[in-house]
């Protein structure tokens, strides 16, 4: 298994395979905590091999740098099959959010598990806003 696309992003869509990605981000500015994202989408684009049909959990947890869950984690079942006559497959996760609050600045973590084991770790960093003097 390989991950191809794992990002944050404002919007995804799925469309007959492809996958429709808009404003992928790892940085977030704000004047004020805590820090509330409106909506996002996690997108994943994982890739699998003929050995590795079957059902797979994906886990994902958002954490911050106490590595602190600051959202539960969400979790997704893949079942996986490679059509005949090719080697490899495609499975493709969106994971919508919506009201993502972020307590306090500073860097977060977003890490991909499969099957319990731990395949991928995006940052999200928050940082404040300079307030203009003058």
């Amino acid at each position: 298994m390989k991950i191809e696309i794992f990002t944050l992003c404002d919007a995804a869509t799925e469309d007959r395979g492809k996958l429709n990605l808009l404003g992928s981000f790892d940085h977030l500015m704000a004047r004020q905590i805590p820090v509330v994202h409106p909506a996002c989408t996690l997108a994943v684009k994982m890739r699998f091999t003929k050995i590795e049909e079957g059902s797979h959990r994906i886990r994902v947890t958002f954490v911050d740098e106490d590595g602190q869950q600051i959202l539960d984690a969400l979790e997704v079942p893949v079942a996986v099959l490679v059509a005949p006559g090719e080697s490899t497959s495609t499975s493709h996760i969106l994971l919508n959010i919506q009201q993502l609050k972020l307590p306090h600045f500073g860097e977060y973590s977003i890490d991909l598990a499969v099957d319990g084991r731990e395949e991928g770790s995006l940052p999200l960093y928050v940082s404040q806003i300079a307030d203009r003097q003058g």
